[in-house]
């Protein structure tokens, strides 16, 4: 239950004194003075017989603000009773340029409160709102999506029309596909959300909708709202990452192209690979070569993949954009012709990470794999990831040969069935200098595996629990450079 105490701010119901509650060490009394519940403000007395306020009433606004900035909303609540200089403390804009709302699905009472709480600093504090995350935990039914629905148009309502700082909006896993969104409250959202990006698009630098699942349409729609002042936008990084529905070719759709040609100053772009094409790549060359820096390409097997993108494309960007970096994330695509398509010589390719996430396919191998398709990035390739079901298969030799061929490969971290041997040899070349890796992560799967003595006391890093257990081991170190 909240009520609004006399300096304005909201709080739980407290005893007289919440602050020696919370922070025994910050009472009220060590401070020459004592918060009210009624309605007059809080401020020091003037009487000769009024004790010597403590160094604290006297904190520079500095650390003030430091201290609030690393407490939550309850206790910056409380301790704004303390004083007018902590109330003036509790207004300071630096404190509120960030904020995280989050939904719950089945919430408990407290969860409740933490949300009210949320949403009422944004409301009061909103003006100065710079980075604005919305989570959803667990959304479960019709009737959460209807609350969800209504009380965002109700914020980014507020938003629009008090905050002129907003840079950054991520709101992950919508999931508006699934069937807890009804067709109206779901287009309701959508009118909502593209009317709040047209009133932001000047400013909104960063935008995350990672995971909510729209058609083509809606999601091009959503898209051109950052550009409808304009006709372009500015926005520097935009994580599309599952932000169409599976299954979707957007590769061949001219109003994607078209859409995307508005973005003039992407540094950071992350997306799926069904949305790559020849003309996807063309139009990053022409509009955001200048800026570019980063392609995260989500490749999934549910996704249509098997769409033919030229080497040249992919030469012409990374001539015109020489510091980019294009990291693939590959979900059980583990067949050798469908990854040749895919990686493509002419990419430059900083990350690969390959995760099978099911049993073991006879029929699948990886080693031309990993002895013929990775060996083309040595020159570029600095984090390698490789979840992998080998048990038909053994890859030791195969893939310490990478390793030490990869002349900028830092960080490696493998699941599969290894022998503890091929860790062994991985270590002593890494002593004798002749990989590279400042990180490594392995997995081992096995029974009963026992821990290799060169990993008991490692200079830095983790090893498990236990000298001897089944299924898997993981081990973690970090070298020094």
């Amino acid at each position: 239950m909240f009520y609004h105490h006399p300096l304005g701010l909201p709080t739980h119901q407290p005893s007289f004194c919440p602050l020696q509650h919370n922070h025994p060490h910050l009472a009220p009394s060590r401070f020459g003075s004592t918060p009210q519940r009624e309605g007059k403000s809080v401020l020091p007395m003037e009487d000769e017989n009024e004790p010597e306020q403590s160094s604290w009433a006297h904190l520079p606004d500095v650390c003030l603000r430091r201290v609030f900035h690393w407490s939550d909303d309850r206790d910056r609540s409380h301790a704004a009773l303390v004083c007018r200089k902590w109330n003036w403390a509790m207004h300071s804009g630096s404190l509120w340029r960030s904020r995280t709302i989050t939904f719950y699905g089945r919430p408990s009472r407290e969860d409740m409160l933490e949300l009210q709480s949320a949403l009422w600093y944004v409301r009061k504090f909103g003006q100065y709102l710079e980075h604005l995350e919305i989570k959803l935990r667990n959304p479960c039914d019709m009737d959460f999506s209807q609350k969800f629905q209504v009380t965002m148009r109700g914020l980014f309502s507020h938003l629009s029309r008090h905050n002129h700082r907003l840079m950054s909006l991520s709101i992950r896993y919508l999931g508006l596909d699934r069937l807890m969104w009804k067709n109206v409250v779901r287009a309701q959202f959508l009118i909502n959300l593209s009317t709040f990006l047209k009133r932001m698009s000047k400013r909104l630098d960063y935008l995350n909708l990672k995971g909510a699942r729209v058609t083509l349409e809606e999601g091009c729609e959503l898209l051109n709202s950052l550009s409808c002042l304009t006709n372009e936008s500015s926005l520097s990084e935009i994580n599309m990452e599952d932000f169409f529905g599976l299954h979707l070719p957007i590769y061949s759709s001219t109003l994607f192209h078209q859409t995307m040609s508005k973005f003039h100053s992407l540094v950071v772009l992350t997306l799926n690979y069904n949305c790559i094409s020849d003309e996807l790549l063309d139009i990053l060359r022409e509009h955001s070569a200048h800026s570019l820096r980063t392609l995260n390409i989500k490749c999934h097997s549910q996704d249509p993949h098997e769409q033919v993108v030229w080497g040249m494309s992919w030469a012409n960007l990374a001539k015109r954009a020489p510091r980019l970096s294009v990291n693939f994330f590959f979900e059980r695509i583990m067949k050798h012709d469908h990854l040749a398509r895919i990686l493509l010589v002419e990419i430059p390719v900083s990350s690969i990470s390959l995760r099978s996430y099911s049993f073991g396919d006879p029929d699948v191998t990886m080693r031309p794999t990993i002895t013929n398709l990775l060996p083309a990035y040595w020159h570029v390739l600095q984090q390698l990831t490789l979840e992998l079901n080998n048990d038909h298969e053994r890859l030791d030799d195969e893939l310490l040969q990478l390793v030490l061929s990869c002349q900028q490969l830092s960080f490696l971290e493998v699941r599969a069935f290894l022998s503890v041997t091929f860790v062994e040899r991985l270590l002593q070349n890494r002593a004798e200098r002749k990989c590279t890796l400042t990180t490594l992560k392995v997995g081992l799967c096995a029974s009963k595996l026992p821990v290799p003595s060169s990993l008991q006391h490692p200079e830095k890093g983790e090893v498990p629990m236990g000298r001897e257990r089944s299924h898997m081991e993981m081990f973690t170190l970090t070298f020094p450079r």
